[in-house]
C-alpha cells in the first residue's frame, strides 16, 4: 500500500484521492501502445514528427481520465457487490469507499472526454491530419462501447475483444496516423502481435472479480467461463502474440528483424516463465496470488512491447 494511503487504506487529502482513482500504476497500459504506434509510424516514413510524438501522448493522457473514471463510474454497482462480498479482500474502490463522489467522477470523466476531442481536433489542425478528429472520435466510441449504456459490452459479453480493439489496434494505429500521415502496411505485423497480447490482458482483467462480477450480472470471460479457463486463455494470447511476431520476422524480416525480434521474445518470454509459475496459485479469490499473476504478465507486455519500440527507433536511425 503506498505510503499516502492513510485512514484505513484511503488517501488523506483531495489531491491524493484524485491521484488514487486516476490509477496512475495502469498508465502503461495504453502509454506502451502509444509509443509502439509513434515509432511505427517514424519508421514507417524514416523520420521523427516531434509534433506527432507531442499530440498522439497529449491524446493518450487524456484518454486515461477519460477512461480510468467513467469505468468506475460504470462499474459503481459491480464495484459495491465486491466490497460487499470480501471486505478486506481488494483495494480500496473510488466510489463504494466514498473516495471521491458517484457525481465528481462522472463529471470529471466527461471533462477529461471533452478535453481528449479537443487534443484530437487540435492534432488535426496542427499536423494536417484531417481525420485525426474522427479517428480520434471512434478510439473514445469504442471505450464507451466497452462500460456505458446502451450497449455496455463488458456486461453483455465481448469487452475483452473492444479491449483488443481499442487498447491493441485502435489506439496505437492513430499514433502511427499522427505520427506519420498514413498506415503502411509494415506496422501490420507488430500491431497484430500487439493485439494478442491486449485481449490476454483483457482477459485477465476479469480474474479477481470473477464472483462479484457473476453476482452482478457481468458477463467476463472470467465470469462465465471460470478461472482456469481465463488464465489459459491469457497464456495462450501471449504464445500467440509472440508467435505473431516470429511470423513477422519470416514473411516481412525487414519489418520484423531479427536482432529486434530475439531480445523482445526473450523478454516476453522471461515473464512468461513467471506467469506460468504462479499460475497454479492464482485460482479464484486468490487475490494476492492473481495480483502477482498480472505483474507478470504486465510485465510481459509493457516491458516486451517497449523493448520492440526502442529497437525499431535505433533500426530506423542505422537505416
Amino acid at each position: 500500500m503506498k505510503a499516502w494511503l492513510t485512514n484505513r487504506g484511503l488517501p488523506s487529502t483531495g489531491l491524493d484521492r484524485w491521484i488514487y482513482a486516476l490509477k496512475p500504476a495502469s498508465w502503461p497500459k495504453l502509454l506502451v501502445p502509444t509509443l509502439l504506434g509513434q515509432v511505427l509510424g517514424a519508421a514507417s516514413v524514416g523520420a521523427f514528427n516531434v509534433l506527432g510524438v507531442v499530440w498522439g501522448f497529449g491524446f493518450t493522457l487524456a484518454g486515461l481520465g477519460f477512461i480510468v473514471l467513467l469505468n468506475d463510474w460504470g462499474d459503481r454497482e459491480v464495484d459495491t457487490i465486491k466490497r460487499d462480498m470480501f471486505p478486506d479482500g481488494c483495494s480500496p474502490k473510488t466510489i463504494p469507499d466514498h473516495i471521491l463522489s458517484v457525481g465528481s467522477v462522472g463529471v470529471a470523466g466527461v471533462a477529461f472526454g471533452l478535453a481528449t476531442l479537443l487534443v484530437a481536433a487540435g492534432s488535426q489542425a496542427a499536423l494536417g491530419r484531417p481525420r485525426a478528429l474522427v479517428a480520434g472520435a471512434s478510439c473514445m466510441a469504442l471505450f464507451a462501447a466497452y462500460t456505458l449504456p446502451p450497449l455496455r459490452l463488458n456486461y453483455r459479453g465481448g469487452g475483452e475483444l473492444v479491449e483488443m480493439l481499442g487498447v491493441g489496434i485502435a489506439l496505437p494505429l492513430y499514433n502511427v496516423y499522427l505520427q506519420a500521415g498514413i498506415i503502411a502496411p509494415e506496422v501490420w505485423p507488430w500491431i497484430l502481435g500487439f493485439a494478442f497480447l491486449s485481449l490476454g490482458s483483457g482477459i485477465a482483467s476479469g480474474l479477481s472479480d470473477e464472483q462479484s462480477d457473476r453476482r452482478g450480472g457481468k458477463r467476463t470471460f472470467a465470469s462465465v467461463f471460470g478461472n482456469t479457463a481465463a488464465r489459459r486463455s491469457t497464456e495462450a494470447c501471449v504464445l500467440l502474440g509472440a508467435a505473431t511476431w516470429c511470423a513477422g520476422a519470416v514473411v516481412i524480416p525487414a519489418v520484423v528483424p531479427l536482432w529486434v525480434l530475439v531480445p523482445v521474445v526473450a523478454t516476453l518470454g522471461w515473464w512468461f516463465i513467471g506467469m506460468r509459475r504462479v499460475s497454479i496459485e492464482a485460482v479464484t479469490n486468490a487475490f494476492d496470488a492473481q495480483g502477482r499473476y498480472k505483474g507478470f504478465l504486465h510485465g510481459a507486455i509493457w516491458h516486451s512491447t517497449t523493448m520492440a519500440a526502442l529497437l525499431l527507433w535505433l533500426h530506423m536511425i542505422l537505416r
